[in-house]
């Protein structure tokens, strides 16, 4: 991060004095700036002239006394109160009395750190995102005794260095780290408890949810040492259970398992510092367990005419399975079929797909006004409201109707499984079958188990899934299953914080969307989603795990009474022509 935030100033043309401990620490920082500008300058995006340019703004040093005619100082040593602060104290008596000194804590107190100098009034928090040469980011943090006028300088140098300040309060985390922790420790809570494997985490996170990196993966970028030091002192502060680091962490640390920095956290990595990930006792075979025999799924039906129905009726065809789809009326099969006629002719227009094969893709679909007609189907999957009393009368009558060894499978985001087998005279063939909308183009699907779901079912699923070029994930039957589970609580944590006034949703936006590279800030998402619908699904994950940190937020109560939806009303979190 030191080597980093070196770069962006002299990349911007100013005179960078870089201090470290001990001559071995400036190499070692010395060959971080090398590499990274060599790697920009083999890529193109600088030219010789340039990166010549930018290692003759910068000096080393190892004593602070270089430091003396420096305008602005910025701390980026490890993670410890202690030792930031007695660094401030020894710059406060070296720097002139006009100087500002700025901290990249992520996490700790920059009033405290300000208040071991004689001018805490010049001492503002500069927090950088890594890798700080890239990510446009940063956070500026204005404690209560900050003066105006160094405030207002940072926010301006930061600007000019070409990134996108805002403006934050001292408080544990700031913006992006408050949100994205919580979701981070939740991640390894879910993985602690074995709900889910590492690579199903985080595949659910990136391919569900559209995130650059799972949660897992990222922690071990990280370090695990650095997020448990943010999560500890940000529960230290705020005392809410959800930053209460998980266990694992803290034992993971002790035993040196810190990441990818020592070749080994929650994956194995083939070097200390190596993006290479290989494979080590954890990782999961491929194929099904021996013994189990597979079911054959050659004909499907779908129940439903929505737009996920229509979505999965698509996937299955396209793959080459005969599906029989049941709406209430002919006007709903025909909106069903002329969707994908309108979908295989842009597919066809866009060389995704030849005529043939989109000729092909329809003569597989076969529609009716009749459940009956699902009588020989090997797999029916129901995409019908989230409303359980309908999904129970549903599969008490395919129960009647399907032939025996047939799957029955519900889309369901958020209601019990079990609860639609129990109407069943066979649990055994009840399992769920999350699609993502849009289906024909989001890769993820969970496979969800209750507890009496057949061993064979399950694998029979996550095969069908692979076949139809789906990415299957496996997890058992409780409220949210992965990805609502883990993305709606940091949805509600980010409207806490906006009802909490610590920063705008445009601010908060920012920070997700430039500092942890979300392809959407969480008040965009909500308003896209629909508050009516993450409403339900917070209500649901509250009801489920009684975590008092689940509980909605009052205001998006108060938005969804309003009729404030989001984008289908015109108005959520904002406002839409």
């Amino acid at each position: 991060m030191g080597a980093g935030i070196v770069e962006v100033f002299a990349r911007n043309g100013i005179d960078v004095v870089a201090v470290d401990a001990d001559d071995a620490s400036v190499e070692r920082g010395r060959s971080f700036l090398a590499k990274s500008t060599g790697r920009a300058l083999e890529r193109g995006k600088i030219d010789q002239a340039s990166h010549d340019a930018l290692h003759g703004h910068v000096t080393y040093a190892t004593s602070f006394e270089a430091l003396a005619d420096c305008q602005l100082v910025v701390e980026a040593v490890p993670e410890h109160l202690d030792l930031k602060k007695e660094i401030f104290a020894e710059l406060d008596g070296i720097v002139a009395k006009d100087a500002i000194l700025a901290t990249n804590t992520s996490s700790l107190p920059v009033t405290e750190i300000a208040a071991s100098t004689s001018t805490p009034m010049r001492v503002v928090g500069m927090h950088f995102f890594n890798p700080a040469p890239v990510l446009q980011f940063v956070e500026v943090i204005r404690t209560v005794i900050t003066a105006d006028d160094v405030f207002e300088d940072v926010k301006a140098l930061a600007e000019r260095l070409g990134k996108k300040p805002v403006i934050v309060g001292d408080k544990a985390g700031f913006i992006a780290n408050a949100l994205l922790f919580g979701y981070l420790n939740h991640a390894v809570s879910m993985f602690e408890s074995r709900y889910a494997t590492r690579e199903d985490i985080d595949a659910a996170m990136k391919l569900g949810c559209g995130y650059p990196m799972g949660p897992l993966a990222l922690l071990d970028l990280i370090g695990l040492d650095t997020a448990y030091e943010i999560l500890d002192t940000m529960y230290k502060q705020g005392r809410d259970r959800l930053h209460a680091p998980s266990p694992i962490i803290k034992q993971m640390v002790s035993a040196g398992l810190k990441g990818r920095k020592t070749g080994r956290g929650f994956y194995t990595y083939a070097a200390a510092g190596s993006p290479e990930v290989i494979a080590d006792a954890q990782t999961p075979v491929t194929g099904h367990a021996e013994g189990v025999t597979l079911r054959e799924v050659s004909s499907v039906g779908v129940v439903g005419s929505g737009t996920m129905a229509t979505g999965i009726i698509e996937v299955f065809a396209r793959a080459g399975k005969q599906v029989t789809y049941v709406a209430r009326t002919e006007e709903r099969l025909t909106g069903v079929r002329t969707a994908i006629e309108k979908s295989q002719a842009r597919a066809v227009e866009k060389g995704r797909a030849t005529r043939e094969e989109a000729d092909a893709l329809l003569s597989r679909l076969h529609p009716s006004t009749s459940r009956s007609d699902l009588a020989e189907v090997d797999l029916v999957v129901e995409a019908i409201a989230e409303d359980l009393d309908l999904k129970q009368e549903l599969f008490a009558e395919l129960d009647k109707i399907c032939k025996p060894g047939a799957i029955l499978a519900t889309t369901t985001s958020s209601l019990p499984i079990i609860d639609c087998a129990k109407v069943t005279s066979r649990p055994e063939d009840v399992v769920g079958m999350h699609f993502f909308n849009p289906a024909q183009v989001m890769k993820l699907v969970e496979v969800v188990h209750t507890v009496s779901t057949g061993e064979d079912v399950v694998a029979t699923i996550q095969e069908l899934c692979r076949e139809i070029g789906k990415h299957p994930v496996t997890c058992g039957d409780r409220s949210g299953f992965i990805v609502n589970a883990l993305l709606f609580p940091y949805l509600n944590d980010a409207i806490k914080m906006l009802s909490a006034n610590y920063a705008s949703a445009d601010d908060i936006d920012t920070a997700m969307k430039t500092g942890c590279g979300l392809p959407m800030g969480p008040f965009e998402l909500l308003d896209v989603v629909g508050l009516d619908v993450s409403l339900a699904i917070e209500r649901e994950l509250y009801t489920e795990f009684r975590e008092p940190g689940y509980a909605p937020a009052p205001l998006l109560e108060h938005l969804v009474t309003a009729g404030y939806l989001g984008r289908k009303t015109g108005r959520g979190f904002r406002t839409y022509a």
